[in-house]
């Protein structure tokens, strides 16, 4: 190596104790592990790598250390901790069972007696009666003190024989023992899209508590977000929703949630909470953590609302008319979302998406060899109907796709039985299973089915299942292996599923045709464009909305509002979202029309808050489509032309002319473009919102005032100098456009009416004539 090199490596590493990596927390470990520590232009990527691993818990929180319990009788052993006033944890118990009527008991008398209770255990036990002990050794407790008691309530833990009145073992409650509780903290900064909430409060060291949440789910690609650092940052780590979900938050009505950190993560890993934009890196409101917490371990204690709960369409039993359910598996940061690999198959009907994983499921580092690695984690999604299945596998012969032979898993939505399924399959032939032969289940040719189902959800028409398989087992005819290392062939088919429940015959085009190869231990394999349900859909019935035009005004106002979900500003323009866009004279991005030598003034409301870009939107007129002058490197600058509202310092640095005062027009209460027909209707669900600067509201408005110069081209965009994608087109015309038109329309109708009119006369003529000329009826 570069002495050089690892002098600079050695001095990185020599920081890090001191907070140097405090903002550098990546967005997930797989995207460490794909920059390889050991090639020199991945040195920030591991330098990345040793701040994250700072960030991991150096040390196992169990709570407070209450101590061993000593032992009388039946090899008790244990070391006993306080997990919260209620909650008692034991690392490690043992106890030979042989006690014919033992239980945990605790008392508040000097010493173990039989003036106590029991602490039944299992917590969850059935019957009338909690059950006495079993035998365990080395085994983790968690004792829950029932009828709401407190520690501070009793004075000693025991293993108690209740029959004989004897005491196994035991431990005494210091009387002052500071046990850890939750934290309260401030709400959520309210910055942006209508985020608000209640006081948060961290329950344990991975559980987080969201009261009142109000949020407009108008974001186009926004998460709960924590990370490192003095302020949310793009280096953070997405935190699954109170669903377990880690898809795009939806809207909130002042709803209570509960969320849990991912992994191995904890609240002492971390500096703040946010809702984060990931696509335009933007910070729509957050929390701070505070640094001196003493909350209680998570060691599962925390009762957490179940995600049916919140959607009853993700339970066993959905409905199917919501469109919007699945198996909500706490899959926490799991295969499913660090996966680097994706292709796109079957013209986008259907993207895999896949990781090599340990037998158990954990996911493994690039060049990890040890465990080598026994699975692959693969998850299908697909645009299917519910009667439709989606297959993925291996090819039946090396170097073309071919079904016969093939080993695939069919991966379908049971409607009857209200579940996901993933089913290993043969195809000995191309013909329907007979039981023998054709496309089979493996169980059906007498084999084993060895796929096993993580997760399902159906969510806007896409069906997302994910599934492992083993990279070989020991039927060597129904199943073919996945090597270490190297390419297989591989098939796919989307299709209708039979009575069965099994796949049916697909259409010849639902089929891979060409040779495609995965190499399945390839890490960054990612090919896919965007997630499918980001994708507009063919036959959804959704139409964007009509905004008409505006013609022959010289004064606009220029506001802020939400972009219209599918039938707004990406339907209209084509061009991705932010989640909010210009609004001209209260329209949704209209085409605006002015005249070459006409003086324009718009009123512009767009923030003037430089310490927040959620509500800092300069208003501009450009030639670029995309705007965003004021992000743009100097190189990029150039290939704009600015036309309005931009100056330019004593130095040459660019700086924006109008702003104004921040007014946005904002969901009353969600989002609800999806069902709102016309952009008026929608319009009647939103609310006009503005920071006052003063008494005088009009004092602060920023007034742009443009003349169009004779050389200005035909077509414009008014845009915002802080983000992409805002605004939309001015068109412009030659003085005397307008009136052209109307004396061209004027013309027309006058060259009509010297056609029509004789025309209809001649017809009207033409019975008259013929009724008194005998001769023109021979």
């Amino acid at each position: 190596m570069d002495r050089t090199l690892l002098i600079l490596l050695l001095g990185l590493m020599a920081l890090l104790p001191y907070g140097v990596s405090d903002t550098m927390m990546p967005r997930d470990r797989a995207e460490i592990w794909s920059l390889g520590p050991g090639r020199i232009d991945g040195l920030k990527g591991r330098f990345e790598e040793l701040a994250f691993q700072k960030t991991l818990p150096a040390r196992n929180h169990l709570g407070r250390l209450i101590g061993p319990l000593r032992e009388y009788a039946h090899n008790i052993r244990g070391t006993v901790y306080a997990v919260d006033e209620s909650t008692i944890f034991i690392k490690g118990f043992t106890y030979d069972g042989t006690g014919p009527d033992a239980f945990f008991w605790v008392g508040s008398t000097p010493r173990p007696s039989p003036e106590g209770f029991i602490v039944p255990y299992p917590e969850d036990y059935k019957g009338r009666d909690p059950p006495v002990l079993s035998a365990f050794k080395d085994v983790d407790i968690i004792l829950r003190l029932p009828m709401g008691k407190r520690l501070r309530d009793i004075k000693w833990l025991s293993v108690w024989c209740r029959r004989f009145t004897v005491d196994f073992g035991e431990i005494f409650i210091p009387p002052n023992l500071e046990v850890p509780r939750p934290r309260v903290l401030p709400e959520f900064r309210r910055l942006a899209h209508g985020l608000r909430s209640g006081n948060v409060s961290i329950l344990d060291a991975k559980t987080i508590y969201i009261p009142n949440l109000h949020y407009d789910g108008a974001g186009p690609d926004a998460y709960f977000w924590v990370g490192n650092g003095s302020e949310p940052s793009a280096f953070g780590i997405k935190v699954p929703n109170e669903m377990g979900s880690l898809e795009p938050l939806r809207g909130y009505q002042g709803e209570d949630i509960e969320i849990q950190l991912p992994g191995n993560l904890t609240v002492y890993d971390i500096d703040w909470l946010a809702v984060w934009c990931v696509q335009y890196r933007h910070n729509f409101g957050h929390v701070m953590i505070p640094k001196d917490l003493d909350v209680p371990p998570a060691l599962g204690q925390t009762k957490i609302t179940p995600p049916w709960w919140y959607n009853p369409t993700t339970s066993t039993t959905p409905d199917p008319s919501k469109d919007t359910y699945g198996s909500p598996a706490n899959h926490s940061e799991s295969s499913a979302t660090l996966m680097s690999n994706c292709r796109e198959l079957l013209d986008g009907q259907l993207q895999v998406q896949w990781q090599m994983v340990e037998g158990s499921g954990i996911l493994l580092p690039p060049g990890e060899t040890m465990p080598p690695p026994e699975a692959v984690e693969i998850q299908l999604s697909g645009r299917i109907r519910e009667d439709e299945y989606m297959a993925f596998g291996i090819s039946g012969e090396k170097g073309k796709s071919s079904m016969v032979g093939g080993d695939v898993a069919v991966a379908f939505y049971d409607q009857e039985k209200a579940s996901f399924r993933v089913v290993d399959y043969y195809m000995t032939s191309k013909a329907q299973c007979d039981g023998k032969n054709g496309v089979c289940p493996d169980e059906r040719l007498g084999g084993r089915d060895d796929v096993t189902l993580v997760s399902g959800e159906r969510r806007s028409g896409i069906t997302r299942i994910l599934y492992r398989r083993p990279l070989t087992t020991n039927e060597g005819t129904l199943d073919r292996a996945i090597p270490l290392r190297g390419e297989v062939s591989i098939l796919a088919a989307i299709g209708p599923l039979n009575s069965r429940k099994e796949a049916n015959a697909h259409g010849a085009e639902d089929k891979t045709t060409e040779d495609i190869r995965i190499d399945f231990s390839s890490r960054n394999d990612h090919s896919c464009k965007t997630p499918l349900d980001r994708t507009p859909t063919p036959d959804d019935g959704i139409k964007p909305w009509n905004i008409p035009s505006i013609q022959g005004e010289t004064v606009f106002s220029a506001r802020i509002g939400p972009t219209g979900g599918k039938r707004g500003y990406t339907a209209i323009t084509g061009h991705p979202s932010w989640g909010i866009a210009w609004y001209i004279n209260d329209l949704l991005i209209p085409e605006l029309y002015v005249e070459r030598g006409q003086s324009y003034v718009f009123m512009v409301e767009g923030g003037n808050d430089r310490t927040n870009p959620a509500r800092y939107h300069p208003f501009y007129i450009t030639d670029s489509s995309e705007g965003g002058f004021g992000q743009k490197s100097e190189i990029e600058q150039r290939k704009q032309r600015v036309f309005a509202g931009v100056g330019y310092d004593a130095e040459g640095y660019p700086y924006p002319t109008a702003a104004g005062r921040y007014c946005e027009w904002v969901h009353k209460t969600i989002d609800q473009s999806r069902t709102t027909k016309s952009f008026e209707e929608f319009f009647d669900t939103l609310r006009l919102m503005c920071d006052d600067s003063s008494e005088d509201a009009a004092s602060g408005i920023a007034y742009l005032n443009w003349t169009v110069a004779q050389e200005t081209p035909d077509l414009l965009y008014y845009q915002c100098y802080t983000h992409n994608n805002l605004g939309w087109k001015i068109h412009v015309v030659d003085p005397g456009y307008w009136s052209q038109q109307n004396k061209g329309s004027g013309t027309f109708v006058q060259q009509l009416h010297i056609i029509i009119i004789p025309l209809l006369l001649a017809i009207f003529s033409l019975p008259h004539l013929l009724f008194h000329s005998p001769r023109l009826l021979r």
